[in-house]
């Protein structure tokens, strides 16, 4: 195996800044978007929670007009 190539300093350089780079848009990109989705998240957790009460009502229904007398 040939030995290794000492990296030009500008290549390093270049690729530690793109890395720091990547690492701030990231976490600023998370930052704009977590309140959306805990929002959303919200949003989605109160019609759960109206779709199974309506669900329940619905059952509730069901079950008072099964009887034997039919």
């Amino acid at each position: 195996m040939a030995p290794p190539v000492a990296v030009s300093p500008l290549i390093k350089t270049a690729r530690y800044s793109a890395l720091i780079a990547g690492i701030i848009y990231g976490k600023r990109r998370y930052d704009h978007l977590k309140p959306i989705a805990a929002e959303e998240k919200r949003i989605e957790e109160e019609e759960k929670k109206v779709r199974e009460e309506q669900e329940r009502i619905a059952k509730l229904l069901e079950a008072s007009q099964d009887t034997i007398l039919k």
